[in-house]
């Protein structure tokens, strides 16, 4: 009886790490044993809460997740991830037992770049991920050069603004008295704490504004209660707590 060829080991995909988000061990163990032959390497999460906690501490090259599973959905767990900064450019499949249309096209809705259906046979999640990666290289390749000319306008265009600055800051200086005080041309009213209804203590004013014809104030207050310190705007009369 002849024996079976061996499988060709897959083509090794440069510095990956995929994370699997699946609630099948069977699931990630078929897959993760595929994409370690790739010299991938893998990390695992069984729902979409540790998925979304390894994301953003390991900032995986490719996020593989089911949309089915427990504490957090998968649609969730996209779109929790497209919101955060460290995460949400890192490429997403979906691999999903769902057939139904309007779950696919949900996927897509809350951030998946790929949506395959179980059974999916890993070489072909292997492809996809090497296709999303590849293109994110690109991405990311093209992102420098530009964000190299970004920085150098960026730079140039802060030092004009910083002269301009500058040279306002002399002229108001000139112009207009900034200065604390404690007894302020308009007193300083009585307040009671927002947040505990005990009195507020007034413990000094700001005067500034852009001149002296349209100066402000400030007043400082600290809570007879300890919930901190207020500033109220006499312009808007507005009272918020700043420390």
């Amino acid at each position: 009886m002849t024996g079976m060829m061996p499988q060709a080991a897959p083509q090794p995909l440069s510095s990956a790490l995929a994370l699997l988000v699946d609630y099948d061990d069977g699931t990630r163990q078929m897959y993760a044993e595929y994409l370690k032959r790739a010299a991938c390497e893998i990390e695992e999460a069984t729902d979409g809460r540790e998925g979304l906690a390894k994301a953003i501490s390991r900032r995986p090259s490719v996020i593989v997740t089911e949309t089915r599973l427990p504490g957090m959905n998968g649609f969730e767990l996209c779109r929790l991830l497209r919101r955060d900064v460290l995460t949400q450019s890192i490429p997403i499949v979906v691999v999903t037992g769902s057939a139904n249309t309007s779950d696919i096209e949900h996927a897509r809705t809350a951030g998946a770049d790929i949506v395959l259906l179980k059974p999916c046979l890993p070489e072909i999640l292997l492809r996809e991920i090497r296709r999303l990666t590849e293109h994110s290289r690109e991405l990311r390749e093209r992102g420098d050069v530009v964000r190299l000319k970004l920085a150098g306008q960026l730079a140039r265009s802060e030092e004009i603004l910083e002269r301009s600055a500058t040279n306002r800051r002399k002229f108001l200086a000139r112009s207009h008295n900034r200065h604390e005080t404690t007894s302020p041309t308009t007193a300083a009213p009585e307040l009671i704490c927002p947040e505990c209804d005990q009195p507020l203590l007034y413990r000094r004013s700001h005067i500034g504004g852009v001149s002296e014809r349209h100066s402000e104030q400030w007043d400082y207050y600290e809570c007879a209660g300890g919930c901190g310190t207020f500033q109220y705007r006499q312009r808007t009369r507005k009272l918020r707590r700043v420390e």
